[in-house]
């Protein structure tokens, strides 16, 4: 059972600490094991239901050592799939671009390579039947431990309730508790090499 919320100063304390030691743990992942990884991951949401019916789908690009996603944007551009790419704003929400192969991708700011091409506007993400999403760790209720810019929490308050939202992590990063202030938004799901998790 997950904790009830905590004080935002409270949160934010208890999360910084979280984040620390799960950084600290992927970056001992071997890069064969991440690809590795990105590999199963990949194929497991691509057999999901959601997915296979999906028109739109909002992801990432994986950076450093985040779950791989590259062979599941690949994957899902094949499949016939509309592929939305985050653009990071000055104010750190995002806007979104169309994900048109790896080619279309430029360098961005703090390390990411974003979608070439006429930005959709912040709304965009609304438009999508899938959304996946990074992350550090989640809980079974599907409170969701990100990087702390609050990014994906102001996206994923733009997404239809009923929309599969879900997380892109390793096993081990699903925990018992993950602290959680008032703002911090759920997820439905979480994809890992071992499958697709249902939450809440």
């Amino acid at each position: 059972m997950a904790a009830a919320h905590l004080p935002d100063d409270r949160a934010a304390g208890a999360k910084l600490a979280l984040r620390d030691q799960l950084l600290t743990a992927r970056g001992r992942l071997p890069v064969a094991v991440i690809a590795a990884r990105a590999r199963s991951r990949a194929e497991h949401l691509l057999a999901t239901e959601e997915v296979r019916r999906a028109a739109t789908v909002a992801a990432y690009v994986s950076v450093g050592r985040e779950p791989g996603t590259g062979p599941l944007l690949d994957a899902l551009v094949a499949a016939g799939k509309r592929v939305v790419l985050p653009l990071l704003l000055a104010d750190m929400d995002l806007d979104w671009g169309v994900y048109r192969g790896p080619e279309s991708l430029v360098r961005a700011g703090r390390g990411l390579l974003e979608p070439a091409g006429e930005p959709l506007g912040a709304d965009a993400v609304a438009t999508a039947d899938v959304v996946l999403v990074p992350g550090l760790a989640v809980d079974r209720t599907g409170v969701r431990l990100g990087r702390g810019g609050g990014s994906y929490d102001r996206a994923l308050g733009r997404v239809p309730v009923g929309t599969f939202t879900c997380v892109l992590l390793d096993a081990a990063e699903i925990l018992d508790d993950v602290p959680h202030a008032p703002h911090d938004r759920p997820v439905t799901a979480v994809a890992t090499e071992d499958g697709v998790l249902r939450l809440r």
